[in-house]
């Protein structure tokens, strides 16, 4: 909750959306570059692929985590298993994504490491996520 908190802070702060977009990228990519060996890998092809799917959402750090919002609004959001003490890595929507199929589907996946299918997945739910 503290690193939410100095996350609203952060972005309270006055200076151009463009600034606000740039720190938002540079604070997102050194929060990956902390991240131990396993996560960090995971983490930064995640980043390349919601990047290059849909190059409109803007990363953000949502909790401490990688996140990517749209119109200010997290759709989709990286947590490593480091952070939460967890035996996997999670890739995760919130509702915003509007993944829905049927009365009942995923909103988040468990991540022990990523195959070029995985990002190939990760990258159809993100593109369908942000349009």
């Amino acid at each position: 909750m503290k690193e939410r908190a100095r996350e609203v802070k952060a972005a309270a702060r006055s200076g151009s959306q463009a600034d606000k977009v740039a720190q938002d990228e540079a604070a997102v990519v050194a929060k990956i570059a902390e991240m131990e060996d396993a996560d960090r890998a995971m983490a930064e092809r995640i980043h390349t692929v919601v990047r290059a799917s849909a190059p409109d959402l803007a990363p953000k750090l949502w909790y401490g985590m990688p996140a990517y919002a749209k119109d200010g609004k997290v759709v989709c959001f990286f947590q490593s298993a480091q952070k939460f003490n967890a035996r996997y890595a999670t890739f995760g929507f919130n509702d915003r994504a509007e993944l829905d199929e049927g009365t009942m589907w995923p909103t988040a996946f468990a991540l022990t490491r990523l195959t070029a299918a995985d990002e190939a997945r990760i990258g159809e739910l993100v593109k369908q996520a942000a349009a």
